[in-house]
């Protein structure tokens, strides 16, 4: 067999797989997006019924009207927004500090840092709630805030700030050394480096680290659970949580209240998913 041949079936299957997995990705959302549309009999009718006939638009209506969901996204926005803020500020800072600046013992408050990713976030729960408690910050945002200010951010699979800040750190790595040598010839300092230099030549990484810290908060559902009480500081999953138990059997409810609740997510994520990509593939080039 000619190796044209065999680049082009290799290229075939590759696009079956791929394919594939973007279907095993897409139909769930699909799922969702089309049993928010349609009546509760339509929805398990069988046969499967793909397309709604006809759309139930008013599903969307009644769900968000059913509580209040929009102070549940004026809520999740706020700290989403000021957590996102936060997290880029201080991870950056410190990234920095570890990549950019020599200084004694450098390398080992950074093996710190990244041992820290393996302490799992319930272990510090109980504490954290304790601290919070005497400090009279229960039922507030600041639990949930104040945090991503300091580099620590929302528990994640990915370890929350401290994996932000191996990620900027690896990124500000692979930029020249000669950069900052130069600044320093025309009289700049270390923070204007950083503000005029390295930031602006490193918006795929911070866009990454923007996007994993908007992703983790927005569907944050333990931390909002612990610290809020109050039905009006509610965040949508609390929100939906809430729906989910007063309207556990109308589906078509259910459906419509969790697609208005992704769809921010997917609208971010396509934005943002060159820089995302863009992001990941050039961190790490060097040591």
């Amino acid at each position: 067999m000619r190796p044209i041949k065999v680049k082009t079936i290799q290229r075939i299957l590759l696009y079956v797989i791929l394919y594939g997995g973007a279907a095993i990705c897409i139909v769930p959302f699909y799922w969702l997006v089309r049993s928010s549309l349609m009546d509760m009999n339509q929805i398990f009718e069988y046969p499967l019924v793909f397309f709604p006939d006809p759309f139930k638009w008013d599903n969307y209506i009644e769900a968000l009207t059913a509580l209040p969901f929009g102070r549940y996204f004026i809520n999740t926005f706020t700290i989403v927004i000021l957590s996102v803020a936060g997290i880029i500020v201080s991870c950056s800072l410190s990234a920095y500090g570890l990549s950019r600046i020599q200084w004694r013992g450098r390398e080992i408050v950074f093996a710190l840092i990244m041992s820290s990713i393996m302490l799992p976030y319930f272990a510090t729960l109980i504490p954290s709630f304790v601290m919070w408690k005497y400090l009279g910050f229960v039922n507030t945002y600041i639990p949930l805030i104040l945090p991503s200010w300091f580099g620590v951010g929302v528990a994640s699979v990915f370890g929350g700030g401290m994996f932000n800040i191996f990620l900027l750190r690896q990124f500000f790595k692979s930029l020249p050394k000669e950069l900052d040598e130069a600044a320093f010839m025309d009289g700049a300092g270390h923070f204007t480096i950083y503000r005029k230099v390295i930031l602006p030549l490193s918006k795929p990484a911070l866009i990454s680290t923007g996007l994993f810290t908007f992703l983790n908060t927005w569907n944050d559902f333990i931390g909002p659970l612990i610290f809020l009480n109050g039905e009006q500081k509610y965040t949508l999953q609390l929100g939906l949580r809430t729906f989910i138990g007063m309207y556990a059997s109308q589906w078509h409810l259910l459906m419509a209240a969790a697609t208005v609740v992704v769809l921010p997510v997917i609208i971010i994520f396509m934005f943002g998913q060159r820089y995302f990509v863009e992001g990941i593939a050039t961190t790490g080039i060097k040591g």
